[in-house]
């Protein structure tokens, strides 16, 4: 990155007409922006290159894939038995054996992470490390080898530095990085792949859901099963509710809730989301037992909510027990936070607070503020990364 600066100390700040002279003759890119600190008795200033972007309308920005310039892949052999070489690639298309194990036997895994642009046009990342110990809890249960967190974490700030023009400005989006683990090696028996790939493409993104979230509850087909993958981010979690959810849109709702499998009478998440409800001092959310994803926004607002003053519990939360809820409102690295305008079971709605005096907006508001470094990050959450 192109950098000029210049610390000018004197006795007398006339003094310094004589150095403004001197540095008139510099031609400096008319795109060089000064980020002029505090005047005592010297004058600094340091000069950041304006951002390129890419030829985007960054207010019509959807989650939908845009194409950006770059990907990630590193591969395991059954030779090497580690993730090695790893390498930016143009993205496009991949080759892969058709009885490979993640097309035949959906051997494979996904994380979901950002990366936002600061008002100074640096660029953070939002606690990364999660991500990366929790591909490794899906991979032990995948039986599948995982990249390590540092080889995690450099697949990609490669990927999002490689591809920074994408990365919305300030307030406007954000970088939506997709690394995937996958079974590549050929393999026509059921039973764990040899072979292995790594890839990390990213998209920027907007909002998930624009308008009101509308939930509807879904008590015939479950996401999860007590024993099964519902608690990593298996890519086989997600399909099977398509049916269900696809009719649920048809009908004008935004999402479903689904419940337990076991009772049938507990919430546990929503396709993509995980949600919590609001009762007097009281933020409850359902436990992560091994059905319901352990979302790392769900987490970060625990604490953050906690800071605020509020209680916070995990556990069962009945179905009967969100009628009575002041408030509603759903997580998740897509969603970010947002209200819950309504919740339908069997034919009953009940609506919810709306609006810019909600707790769901003021946690929005903190959240993204530390994400985007507006708000000091005391938790050591974000990681510069330009």
């Amino acid at each position: 990155m192109f950098m000029f600066s210049r610390s000018i100390c004197c006795a007398k700040l006339n003094q310094l007409s004589t150095f403004e002279t001197l540095f008139s003759n510099l031609k400096l890119r008319p795109y060089a922006t000064p980020l002029i600190g505090p005047l005592q008795t010297c004058e600094s200033r340091i000069y950041r290159e304006k951002a390129e972007y890419a030829n985007v309308n960054w207010d019509e920005l959807g989650f939908a894939l845009t194409k950006t310039d770059y990907m990630y892949v590193m591969n395991f052999t059954e030779e090497e038995q580690k993730f090695f070489n790893g390498t930016l690639t143009r993205f496009g298309n991949i080759e892969m054996c058709p009885s490979s194990g993640i097309l035949n036997y959906g051997q494979g895994l996904f994380e979901g992470l950002k990366a936002y642009r600061k008002e100074d046009e640096g660029i953070l990342l939002f606690r990364p490390q999660e991500n990366a110990l929790r591909m490794k809890m899906g991979a032990d249960r995948m039986c599948m080898p995982s990249p390590t967190v540092d080889q995690f974490i450099d697949a990609v700030k490669k990927t999002v530095l490689a591809n920074k023009r994408w990365v919305p400005p300030y307030g406007r989006g954000s970088l939506y990085v997709r690394p995937l683990l996958m079974a590549t090696g050929r393999n026509l028996g059921v039973k764990p792949s040899s072979d292995y790939t790594f890839l990390v493409y990213a998209s920027p993104v907007g909002n998930y859901h624009k308008g009101d979230l509308n939930l509807m509850v879904e008590d015939n087909v479950h996401r999860a099963i007590p024993g099964g993958t519902g608690g990593i981010k298996a890519v086989t979690n997600y399909s099977p509710v398509y049916k269900p959810l696809t009719e649920a849109k048809a009908k004008g709702f935004s999402d479903l809730l689904f419940l337990d499998a076991l009772t049938g009478s507990n919430i546990e998440e929503g396709s993509a989301c995980n949600i919590f409800i609001l009762k007097g001092n009281v933020i409850s959310t359902p436990t992560t037992h091994g059905t319901i994803l352990p979302g790392i926004t769900r987490t970060s607002i625990m604490e953050i909510a906690s800071d605020f003053g509020y209680q916070v519990e995990e556990r069962a939360i009945l179905i009967k027990e969100v009628f009575d809820a002041e408030e509603v409102f759903c997580t998740g690295t897509a969603m970010v936070v947002k209200s819950v305008a309504s919740i339908t079971y069997q034919g009953k709605r009940i609506g919810y607070k709306l609006g810019a005096e909600t707790l769901a907006q003021k946690l929005h508001a903190t959240l993204t503020g530390i994400q985007t470094g507006l708000i000091e990050d005391k938790l050591g959450w974000t990681m510069l990364i330009d």
